[in-house]
């Protein structure tokens, strides 16, 4: 009978992840990492019930953390000469978060899994119990749908963000 694996083994890829996926939304490093550690407070407590599918709880409650900070801090983005181009960074990933809430579920899946958590396309075909030829799909559709979505302007938003992944490290799966 093979056993679950413990909190402790599975922490260093968990925090890894929940840091990518925060670091990607909010852009700002230490609040990513304030994200990524109250994701993983959370996943500890509950660590019985989501065992089994870990990677993708962490990402969605890191996500969620992520589009709590933004709805918390969106009032205190105050324009300002020296803070302009911040300013315009982060009403792009605003828009970028409400373009991704619009999307059918399984597209927010596949760019969840595919551009914010760097999994290769057989990865997350394998987490979403797919094909590879349908998280293609799936990514295309979200990524045209994204570009649609957030207007000319923020195009280069969608392309930043949901661009292509980090490039895997030699002897993996090229993206």
């Amino acid at each position: 009978m093979t056993t679950s694996p413990t909190f402790d083994e599975r922490f260093d890829a968990l925090a890894d992840l929940a840091y990518r996926v925060a670091h990607r939304l909010i852009g700002d490093r230490g609040e990513a990492e304030n994200v990524a550690q109250e994701a993983l407070a959370r996943a500890y407590i509950r660590w019985d019930r989501i065992v089994m599918y870990d990677e993708a709880w962490v990402t969605r409650v890191t996500t969620n953390l992520a589009i709590g900070y933004w709805r918390r801090h969106r009032r205190d983005l105050r324009p300002s000469t020296e803070r302009a181009d911040a300013v315009d960074h982060l009403a792009e990933r605003i828009d970028l978060a409400r373009a991704l809430r619009r999307l059918p579920k399984r597209q927010r899946q596949v760019l969840a899994l595919r551009y914010l958590a760097d999994l290769t396309e057989a990865q997350t075909a394998e987490r979403m119990g797919c094909s590879v030829g349908t998280v293609k799909q799936h990514a295309s559709r979200a990524l045209r749908a994204m570009r649609d979505l957030v207007g000319e302007g923020t195009t280069s938003a969608v392309d930043g963000v949901f661009g292509p992944p980090i490039v895997p490290t030699e002897g993996t799966e090229p993206c």
